[in-house]
C-alpha cells in the first residue's frame, strides 16, 4: 500500500547564519575536496558572513569574527587552520641556501608577533571542550618552560618522515602514489615531513619573560609540490623552520604530541603558513556511527535542494543514510524519507539516525527505487548517491537508469528538485538518454540562480563540462537540467546532477 506524506509549507533553503560572536575577525584557510571549493566558499559567507573569499585549488580562505563553535558548523570543509602567512611563491633558484633562507623567513618574527598569535590562537582553542563535538579530542594546553629545560646543553636533532592525511584511514610512503578510499578526498592526502628538535632554549637573548611566555611543545608539518619540491624536500623546508623556531623562541620540539602545529604549505600558487584549529577533520561528524558518503559530498548535495521548511526529502536509494543525516541535521524543519532494498544498509541507516538523535525526522522503508510505495508527486526533493564501484555492479545499474529516473520523476513534485551523484559511467549512461538542445551552452549553467554553488569568483555554477545542455528526451521532458558539478571521491571522480521538475510527467 503507498504511503501518504503530509505536505509541505514554504520556506528559504539556506544554511544557517551562525550567531555571531564578539571575537576579533580573524583570517582562516579550511581544505576542501576538489570540485566542492565553491561550495565552501558559498558556506563561509552564508554561515559566518565572512569577507575577503578567495578559492584555489583545494583551499578557501576568509577573513570572520567567529568563535571555534561557530567554524565547526562548516559542512563542507575538511579541515581548519588558522591563516598566518599566505605570500607569493617563494623563487626558485639553483641555491638551495639562499632558497632555505627565504623560507625560514616566513617564521622568523619578533617575539611579539609569536605572543599575539598564540593569544589568538589560546582564545580559539580555549574555548574547545572535550565533548564540544563529541570526537573525543583532548584540549591543548600552553606548557610552561621548565629549568631544566631552559638550562639544557644537549643539542641534538632528529628529522623522520612520515606519511600524514586529514583522515588517519588514508596514508601513503615518501614518493609513492596517493591512493585512498573513495569516501576519502584526494586533496586531504599528502607526505608531510615533521621535524623534532632539542636545541638550547634562549630565544636568541630576547626577552626571558616573552620567551616563558611562549615556551611550549611544537611541531613542523611541511608540505611542498611543483617548482620548489624539485629542489628542496619537505623533510629539508621542515628541518630549517623547525631549527629556526627553536633558536627564536625557545620551544621544545614534540614529534607525538605537541601543543602546537605548524603547517607549511609551499607550491607554484601560494606560499602558507597556518596554523590547525582542532586535531581532528571538520569532516568527521561524530553523528555518524557507520560512515558510508563522504559527509562533506553529502552535505553538497543536500545545499542544491533547496530544502524548506515542512517540506518532504526523499532518498530512494538511501544506503547508510548519510545524506538524509547531513540534510536532517542542517534543515531540521523538513522531513525525510529513506528507501533501500537491501536489509544490511537499512539497519546500518537505522544505527546512524539513532546515534543522531533523528528518529522523529527520517523514516525508513525497504523498497525497491523501480517501485516506491509511494503516491506521485509527493515529494518536494529527491537527492540520491545511485550506487557505483567496485562492491557495485555498476554495468546492471547504468541499465536501470531509465527506469529509476522514471520512479523518482513520478514522486517528485512540480517544481521539486532531483540532485543526483554520477559515477563517469552512469553519467555516460545518462547523456544516452539526453539529447542536446540546439544552439545550447556546452555547460548547463546556473547563473542568476543564487541558490546553487558558485564559482570560486562566486559568480556562476562549478560546472562539469558536457556535449551541449543535456535536456531529458521525451521519457523524461518534464525534467530540465540545473547544472553538473564535477566532484573527486578519492580514487574516482564523480557528478552532482541537478535537475527541476517542471510539469506533471507525461505532460510534455
Amino acid at each position: 500500500p503507498q504511503q501518504t506524506p503530509p505536505r509541505s509549507g514554504p520556506a528559504p533553503s539556506r544554511p544557517r547564519l551562525a550567531k555571531m560572536s564578539s571575537a576579533e575577525p580573524g583570517r582562516f584557510f579550511c581544505t576542501a575536496g576538489r570540485g566542492l571549493e565553491p561550495f565552501l566558499a558559498r558556506e563561509v559567507r552564508a554561515r559566518l558572513g565572512a569577507t575577503e573569499v578567495d578559492c584555489v585549488s583545494g583551499k578557501v580562505f576568509f577573513r570572520a569574527a567567529a568563535g571555534p563553535g561557530e567554524l565547526r558548523q562548516l559542512r563542507s570543509g575538511e579541515r581548519l587552520f588558522l591563516l598566518l602567512k599566505k605570500h607569493d611563491p617563494l623563487p626558485v633558484s639553483g641555491n638551495r641556501g639562499k632558497m632555505l633562507h627565504e623560507i625560514k623567513s616566513l617564521v622568523i618574527e619578533d617575539p611579539k608577533y609569536w605572543l599575539d598569535i598564540i593569544s589568538v590562537w589560546r582564545k580559539l582553542h580555549g574555548h574547545e571542550g572535550k565533548t564540544d563535538d563529541g570526537s573525543q579530542e583532548n584540549t591543548l594546553a600552553l606548557k610552561r618552560k621548565s629549568e631544566e629545560e631552559t638550562n639544557t646543553a644537549s643539542k641534538r636533532q632528529k628529522t623522520e618522515q612520515v606519511t600524514a592525511v586529514v583522515s588517519e584511514e588514508c596514508q601513503v610512503g615518501a614518493g609513492k602514489t596517493c591512493e585512498v578510499p573513495d569516501r576519502i578526498s584526494s586533496q586531504e592526502c599528502w607526505t608531510e615531513s615533521r621535524t623534532s628538535s632539542e636545541l638550547p632554549s634562549k630565544g636568541s637573548g630576547e626577552n626571558p619573560a616573552a620567551n616563558e611566555e611562549l615556551s611550549f611543545s611544537f611541531r613542523v608539518s611541511c608540505r611542498c609540490s611543483g617548482a620548489i619540491a624539485r629542489v628542496l624536500t619537505s623533510q629539508e623546508v621542515g628541518k630549517a623552520i623547525g631549527t629556526a623556531l627553536v633558536k627564536q623562541c625557545g620551544w621544545r620540539a614534540d614529534l607525538r604530541d605537541p601543543d602546537l602545529e605548524i603547517f607549511v604549505h609551499l607550491n607554484d600558487i601560494h606560499s602558507v603558513v597556518g596554523i590547525p584549529l582542532f586535531r581532528l577533520p571538520l569532516a568527521n561528524r561524530e553523528y555518524i556511527r557507520t560512515a558510508g558518503l563522504r559527509s562533506t559530498v553529502a552535505w553538497a548535495m543536500a545545499s542544491l535542494a533547496e530544502i524548506r521548511a515542512g517540506a518532504l526529502v526523499l532518498d530512494p536509494m538511501c544506503g547508510l543514510g548519510t545524506i538524509l543525516l547531513e540534510a536532517a541535521k542542517e534543515w531540521p524543519e523538513a522531513f525525510y524519507w529513506g528507501a533501500d532494498i537491501n536489509e544490511s544498509q537499512l539497519e546500518g541507516a537505522d544505527g546512524n539516525i539513532r546515534t543522531a538523535g533523528l528518529v522523529d525526522k527520517i523514516e525508513l522503508l525497504k523498497a525497491s527505487v523501480k517501485a516506491l510505495p509511494l503516491p506521485s508527486e509527493s515529494f518536494d526533493s529527491i537527492i540520491s548517491d545511485i550506487p557505483f564501484g567496485k562492491k557495485f555492479k555498476t554495468t546492471s545499474d547504468a541499465q536501470l537508469m531509465p527506469d529509476l529516473l522514471q520512479e523518482m520523476e513520478r514522486v517528485l513534485r512540480v517544481g521539486g528538485t532531483l540532485v543526483l551523484l554520477l559515477s563517469q559511467e552512469l553519467r555516460r549512461r545518462v547523456d544516452g538518454l539526453t539529447r542536446c538542445a540546439g544552439g545550447s551552452s556546452a555547460e548547463a549553467s546556473a547563473d542568476g540562480d543564487n541558490r546553487a554553488a558558485p564559482s570560486m569568483d562566486g559568480s556562476s555554477s562549478s560546472l562539469a563540462q558536457g556535449g551541449g545542455e543535456p535536456v531529458l528526451s521525451r521519457h523524461f521532458g518534464s525534467l530540465l537540467p540545473e547544472g553538473v558539478y564535477a566532484i573527486s571521491l578519492g580514487k574516482t571522480d564523480a557528478f552532482i546532477h541537478k535537475y527541476r521538475k517542471v510539469s506533471a510527467a507525461g505532460s510534455s
